[in-house]
């Protein structure tokens, strides 16, 4: 049995539609291996959603080129080895050269190298780890989104002028965990204030209980999170069992609607970076949020405002190469902009990196409503959270 889900030539509509439609073109076909199992399944399948949804729009609008779009997805489960094969059964076997997903920065590394030999372009939309667009740089790489030296950079600048002078972190034990946290710890030491120390938990952690009782102990005045899927969701909910928030205040790198809807006023008062929020208020995300609404009947999180984003950046760099040829296509991403659901955003040529607002949210209870809404408390520019070119620490 294929290992493959086909999503059909116009990527979740009905095959109906497809046979009224011409198009002067064979479909440009994108291969996502995505860990739609596994601990961070949620996040994947966050993913699925937003490309699914980006594909349906842009069919519905005649395709890329006069060409409908067809995304074909496998899942990784989360395992770097098995999304190198994914990758490489995406390419060889179905001709997928454009590539989306990669739900880990572990499986994100172990793929990049092989893109110049596959002659394939991935296009990043939660990868984390700030060596991708670093020391670990290859020039088929683009980031769309808010790598996680960015998130915590954007903390740590809501933090300066926190009365709060010490800090733990506890990451996920991979890459972008012990990334995160060590930005965090520079960042904390370059503001005068104090780390107290550091613990990371093997992905798929299900008993905090003894991490938390280290960081309660530590005398901490906040605790910084870079936890994700099930982890973040069992932390939180285990934090609030031992008020471990009535001792510190919690901070995070990311905050998603996943873990508020999953863990509910566990959530409250949590504050942290996010890479998109339902609530940012400009024009373009009013009309993504409703649209979302009206096809599924919620609001969108994280990672699907984020794969969105993502996908508006390959749109963008498609129409402006006017072709899906690699190189021409590459040469188009790497200055290409748009202004959506963030505001105006622009990649960076030199490291690939897309230069974005940072925003700091609050998990806050309002009345009447079910699920904690995440409120948008600031907002700093791209040149403040952005590091230098293909670096991860900060000089200022």
């Amino acid at each position: 049995m294929s290992t493959l889900t086909r999503r059909g030539i116009l990527a979740g509509t009905s095959m109906a539609l497809l046979s009224r439609r011409t198009y002067a073109a064979d479909p440009i076909r994108i291969g996502m291996p995505l860990a739609l199992t596994g601990p961070l399944g949620s996040v994947g399948n966050e993913q699925k959603h937003g490309a699914t949804f980006w594909a349906k729009q842009i069919n519905a609008q005649g395709g890329l080129l006069g060409r409908p779009v067809e995304l074909l997805i496998a899942d990784t489960a989360g395992d770097p080895a098995s999304c190198v094969r994914k990758a490489q059964e995406l390419v060889e076997r179905e001709n997928c050269h454009l590539l989306l997903g990669m739900t880990l920065s572990s499986e994100a590394l172990a793929v990049v190298p092989k893109l110049a030999e596959w002659n394939s372009i991935f296009v990043s939309s939660d990868n984390g780890d700030g060596r991708l667009t670093a020391e670990s740089f290859v020039p088929n790489f683009f980031r769309s989104n808010i790598s996680g030296p960015m998130g915590t950079r954007a903390v740590s600048l809501y933090l300066r002028d926190s009365p709060m002078k010490n800090f733990y972190a506890i990451g996920m034990d991979y890459a972008w965990g012990r990334g995160s946290v060590g930005v965090f710890e520079a960042e904390v030491k370059r503001a005068g204030k104090t780390m107290m120390g550091s613990v990371f938990s093997p992905t798929g952690t299900k008993d905090f209980s003894t991490y938390i009782t280290k960081i309660r102990q530590s005398g901490a005045d906040a605790v910084f999170l870079v936890l994700a899927g099930d982890d973040y969701n069992a932390f939180l909910a285990q934090a609030k069992q031992y008020r471990l928030d009535e001792k510190m205040q919690l901070l995070t790198e990311v905050v998603d609607l996943t873990s508020i809807r999953a863990v509910g006023d566990a959530s409250v008062g949590l504050i942290g970076s996010t890479r998109y929020a339902y609530t940012l208020d400009n024009p373009k995300n009013k009309a993504f949020v409703a649209a979302w609404e009206k096809e599924y009947g919620e609001v969108p999180d994280n990672n699907e405002g984020e794969q969105w984003q993502c996908c508006q950046i390959l749109t963008a760099g498609i129409r402006k190469a006017g072709t899906t040829d690699i190189e021409p296509l590459r040469a188009a991403l790497e200055t290409v902009e748009i202004d959506d659901i963030k505001g105006k955003v622009a990649m960076r040529a030199c490291d690939h990196q897309v230069i974005q607002p940072g925003f700091i949210v609050r998990v806050t209870k309002h009345a009447g409503v079910t699920v904690p809404v995440p409120e948008v408390i600031a907002t700093y520019p791209g040149d403040r959270t952005a590091p230098g070119c293909r670096k991860m620490v900060y000089e200022d």
